[in-house]
């Protein structure tokens, strides 16, 4: 694979996986912050600043969308978007932010739960796991854009 399609498909990558944390960000403050009440970015006492803690997740999570945003737009406006890694960068931006929200913050950080139960387990799986599941098909389908590009540079 030469050094411009590295670049196309680098660039294309970068630009999906950020507009896929937006994305996931944005999904996750609207149901599970706004919506269902379940909890803060930051757990505090204080519920100003718990809610202000909010605001500061939204505002990262637009920087990602505008970024990533422009960043696709560019791309395709110069044609060199590679077309078969939007969505596996998307995915993997998607299950990334759900995973490292899901282990970090929740976890090593303890920022906040998922959800303020007795029995916390089956949350976390299932937070963790939806991570997962769309690492892995962000993941199956890097692979095949990888080998779709590999057979079309022979």
């Amino acid at each position: 694979m030469n050094e411009i399609v590295r670049q196309r498909i680098g660039a294309t990558l970068l630009a999906a996986i950020l507009l896929g944390i937006g994305v996931m960000a944005a999904l996750d403050e609207i149901v599970f912050h706004q919506l269902l009440a379940w909890h803060h970015f930051v757990e505090i006492d204080n519920s100003a600043l718990a809610l202000a803690s909010d605001g500061v997740l939204h505002t990262l999570e637009l920087v990602m969308l505008v970024v990533g945003g422009a960043l696709m737009l560019r791309l395709h406006e110069t044609g060199q978007h590679a077309g078969g890694f939007r969505g596996a960068g998307f995915l993997l931006g998607m299950g990334g932010f759900q995973l490292f929200d899901g282990i970090v913050d929740h976890k090593i950080l303890g920022l906040h739960q998922v959800r303020y139960v007795d029995n916390l387990l089956i949350y976390d799986l299932g937070w963790n796991a939806a991570g997962l599941l769309l690492l892995a098909i962000g993941y199956w389908l890097l692979r095949r854009a990888r080998r779709g590009a590999a057979s079309s540079q022979r």
